[in-house]
């Protein structure tokens, strides 16, 4: 059978079900561009795993019954539908990007673009999910996730439906157990990793399977169906209306559509990212798009508002808007270097509603219909894998830095401490389950023989880029760095965080075992303590003395513990304070093309907005208090290479000194280098 051939028994289109689309989008869209003004606004991509699950479902268990289904068949449907928009996109953020994108975020940028193509984007996003993860409005691609699962629940759900028919297995008592597994894995896994628990396919799945067994009712119990909703619907009327009515059955219709409506008005507003989600949340959302499409295309919420003209005309264009409203949105928040005007994201919505109905009458519809079906779906699948090549070959080669070397763009070096592996395979001789507890690199300059230890959080890993170029020939630097943790003995900080908490609550354990190693060593000779405040500011913990409730007591503390045991040691011990936390994103300092706000005096900021931020004046304080005990032990405050009596400075000699607002890049590593160097008494030759 050729694909001429191929005949799909037809859904019979309703109108509401777009309406219903619509309604998913604009609520995600508006989230997008206005969290403030729909909290719940995300709820829309949860409305549409319903309606996907419901359709797909639908056409597969009417082409089982019929027997003419083929898996040729509803991949081709799924390929003409879904790549021709999303070619368009991914391609539109490239070509943008080589122009307005610094090499770092080109290079994230090109990763997304393979795990787009090849429907992998949650899991890809749920990799990056930790203490490094840049911020979600930095991500043109991050939207992606959604259709991520959809696809992946395109490949197994056809397939143990086909299993399942082929062996006469009840398909109903499969899609329940399958509902039943995802959603208790969901439950269960928001309360232990909820960034897990949204990206992952098995935790969303059942979003998918409440649709699917929705056309499992509607197709296989529809008599049953009737006839238990025309009893429900006398009672209803009896209830409702003093007289007898002929209402024709549409009580029921009415109410579930209202039922429905009301169900995602509320998750609308009162459904908001603090909350747990997806886990029992998702419920609302679900359930309110189940009673809509059990309602029927002639029930009055249905018939009225979501069949109404405009709705269904942004039903139409819901999966191009989808695509395009959030690269623009996030190129925008990357070019301002800042949260866009109100004006900005608003050009920006209008402006995707635009190539959304461009993209959807000029690309979508004849790709998707008409003739020269196989050559089509054959050309669309060779174009999806040359993007995805052009992605990853990005993403290896860094970002393609040659892009910007004649540009104005870029001040100095702003790519993020990508040092040799080497060193990390160094470190892993020692501690081969670093990287499984924490997701900051340890990392050891040499083999052996190294004479400078860095320990802290990640603001000892940015540190070693710097000193590991300062230090004489023969010598070496170890960096024992663990995602927020206080550089002291038993002492836990940062770990109440439940998205964070897996690289954060056995981060002290790391850094006891990085002690007892330096402590151990006789050729480490300097051990420097660096250390983010913000991360021990109401959270930290005494876990040698639990009892103790008291932050500045069990930094303190746990400071004397530390010191001691380097001081018995013999070893040099330098306290570093931190370096100035920045009060806006360092890329505004950047020239960037396209950005259409000034960024003027970007590059520097008031010195007392630094000094008066509390956690870093009262760290300070702790340590000074604890350095009493030991005269010996020196401090060095890095504000001082970046601050004068009135201003800190983002860049020095026209080099961009941070990545991100605390942490240095590698040019920052670089410039400070020479100062701690010689505050341990080994300057730079």
């Amino acid at each position: 059978m050729t694909l001429k051939d191929v005949h799909l028994p037809p859904l019979k289109y309703r109108s509401d079900i777009d309406g219903l689309r619509a309604i998913a989008v604009i609520a995600v869209v508006v989230f997008h561009a206005f969290p403030d003004v729909l909290r719940g606004g995300f709820i829309g991509v949860d409305i549409f795993f319903v309606i996907s699950g419901y359709l797909i479902s639908t056409i597969i268990f009417e082409n089982l019954e019929s027997g003419t289904f083929r898996f040729s068949d509803f991949y081709t449907r799924r390929i003409r539908r879904i790549f021709p928009s999303l070619l368009l996109v991914l391609s539109a953020c490239f070509v943008f990007g080589w122009f307005a994108l610094l090499p770092d975020e080109y290079k994230q940028l090109g990763k997304h673009m393979a795990a787009g193509a090849g429907f992998i984007s949650n899991i890809v996003l749920l990799g990056e999910a930790g203490y490094f993860d840049n911020a979600a409005e930095t991500k043109p691609l991050l939207h992606l996730w959604s259709l991520g699962i959809e696809e992946q629940f395109y490949i197994v759900w056809p397939l143990l439906l086909w299993f399942a028919w082929r062996r006469k297995f009840n398909l109903l008592t499969m899609t329940v157990f399958f509902t039943v597994i995802s959603f208790f894995l969901n439950f269960k896994g928001v309360r232990q990793d909820a960034i897990a628990t949204f990206y992952s396919p098995q935790t969303r799945f059942w979003e998918l399977l409440f649709g699917s067994l929705l056309a499992w009712l509607m197709l296989y119990q529809r008599q049953k169906l009737s006839h238990i909703a025309n009893k429900i619907d006398d009672f209803l009327v009896a209830v409702l209306y003093t007289e007898k009515q002929k209402t024709q059955g549409q009580t029921l219709a009415n109410c579930s559509s209202l039922l429905g409506l009301l169900l995602l008005t509320y998750g609308l507003l009162h459904i908001n990212k603090e909350l747990r989600f997806p886990g029992e949340w998702a419920l609302i959302p679900v359930t309110g798009a189940v009673l809509l499409l059990a309602a029927g295309p002639d029930a009055v919420v249905n018939r009225k508002i979501l069949s109404a003209r405009l709705l269904v005309w942004f039903g139409l264009i819901s999966f191009p808007l989808y695509l395009w409203h959030w690269p623009l949105l996030s190129f925008a928040r990357i070019v301002e270097s800042e949260v866009p005007s109100i004006e900005i994201r608003f050009q920006a919505v209008v402006l995707s509603i635009v190539l959304a109905w461009l993209t959807y009458f000029l690309i979508e519809r004849p790709m998707r219909f008409g003739k020269y079906g196989r050559a089509k779906v054959i050309t669309l699948v060779f174009l999806m894998i040359v993007i995805g090549y052009v992605g990853f070959n990005t993403y290896q080669r860094d970002g393609l830095k040659f892009r910007l070397l004649s540009s104005k763009a870029q001040i100095g070096n702003i790519n993020s401490a990508d040092l040799l592996n080497e060193s990390i395979n160094n470190c892993h001789a020692y501690f081969p389950d670093w990287d499984k507890v924490t997701d900051n690199p340890c990392r050891f300059q040499r083999k052996t023989k190294n004479t400078i230890a860095i320990i802290g959080d990640s603001h000892a890993g940015h540190l070693y880029a710097g000193l590991s170029e300062s230090v004489d020939s023969g010598d070496g630097v170890i960096a024992f760095a663990a995602s927020c943790a206080a550089p002291y003995i038993d002492i836990a900080s940062a770990t109440s965080d439940i998205n964070a908490r897996k690289v954060r609550e056995g981060a002290y354990k790391l850094i006891n075992a990085a002690y007892d190693f330096v402590i151990h060593d006789p050729d480490i000779k300097t051990v420097i303590l660096a250390h983010n405040p913000l991360c021990s500011s109401g959270d930290v913990k005494d876990m040698a003395n639990p009892g103790n409730k008291d932050e500045n007591r069990v930094l303190k503390d746990g400071m004397i513990r530390t010191f001691q045991a380097l001081t018995k040691a013999n070893k040099k011990v330098v306290v570093l304070f931190d370096n100035p936390f920045l009060p806006f994103e360092p890329n505004l300092c950047v020239n960037r093309p396209f950005r259409l706000t000034n960024n003027r005096n970007k590059c520097l900021f008031p010195r007392e907005e630094f000094d008066s931020l509390t956690p870093f004046s009262n760290y300070k304080s702790v340590v000074n208090a604890a350095l009493k005990e030991f005269p010996q032990i020196r401090t060095y405050d890095l504000a001082d290479p970046f601050c004068d009596a009135q201003y800190c400075y983002l860049a020095k000699n026209n080099m961009l000194l941070y990545r991100d607002r605390g942490h240095l890049n590698d040019s920052g590593s670089r410039y400070v280098a020479p100062y701690i160097m010689n505050m341990i008494g080994s300057p730079k030759k």
